[in-house]
C-alpha cells in the first residue's frame, strides 16, 4: 500500500486526483498505476486500470492469485475490471462514499459472476484520505499543498 500512496503523491503533483494503484502476485509488484485522466483526455485512465494493464502485459494475461492495492475504493468500473482480470483480492484505503464499487455505493466484487475478489478496506485510510483532502482543498484554493 505504501507503494500506491507514494504513487498517489505522484498524481497529485502531476495535478490528478490523487490515487495511485499497485499489483502484486506471488510476492512481487508486477503491475503499477496513477492516476491521468486529465493528462491523457481519457475517462477510464483510473489507477487502477494502469496498474491492471501493465500487471497483465507483464504476466502475459489473467493475473490470478493476484492482489491490486489502491489508496481509494475502486469505482465500479474498476471493480469490475479487477473481477474480470481474475484478481484475487482488492485491498484499499479511502472509502469512496460517493462512487465506491466495493461496498460504499455498489458492491460488484460480490456480484454472482463467475469470478470472486475479496476485498479489504480501510488500509492506510487515513494517509489516503489526507491525500485527498488536501488534494480537493487545494483546488478549491482553501488549503496547504498535497
Amino acid at each position: 500500500m505504501r507503494a500506491a500512496l507514494a504513487l498517489a503523491r505522484a498524481a497529485a503533483a502531476a495535478g490528478e486526483v490523487p490515487v495511485g494503484a499497485v499489483v502484486v502476485a506471488a510476492g512481487a509488484l508486477v503491475g503499477e498505476g496513477r492516476n491521468r485522466m486529465r493528462a491523457a483526455g481519457d475517462p477510464g485512465a483510473h489507477a487502477e486500470i494502469e496498474a491492471l494493464r501493465t500487471a497483465a502485459m507483464a504476466r502475459g494475461g489473467r493475473l490470478d492469485g493476484a492482489t491490486l492495492y489502491v489508496t481509494l475504493e475502486p469505482c465500479p468500473m474498476c471493480a469490475f475490471a479487477a473481477v474480470l482480470a481474475r484478481v484475487e483480492r482488492i485491498v484499499f484505503g479511502a472509502r469512496d462514499p460517493k462512487a465506491g464499487g466495493c461496498g460504499s455505493v455498489l458492491n460488484v466484487p460480490a456480484a454472482p459472476f463467475n469470478h470472486h475478489v475479496a476485498v479489504t478496506g480501510a488500509v492506510l485510510a487515513d494517509e489516503s484520505a489526507v491525500l485527498l483532502k488536501g488534494f480537493f482543498e487545494n483546488r478549491r484554493g482553501g488549503g496547504a499543498p498535497a
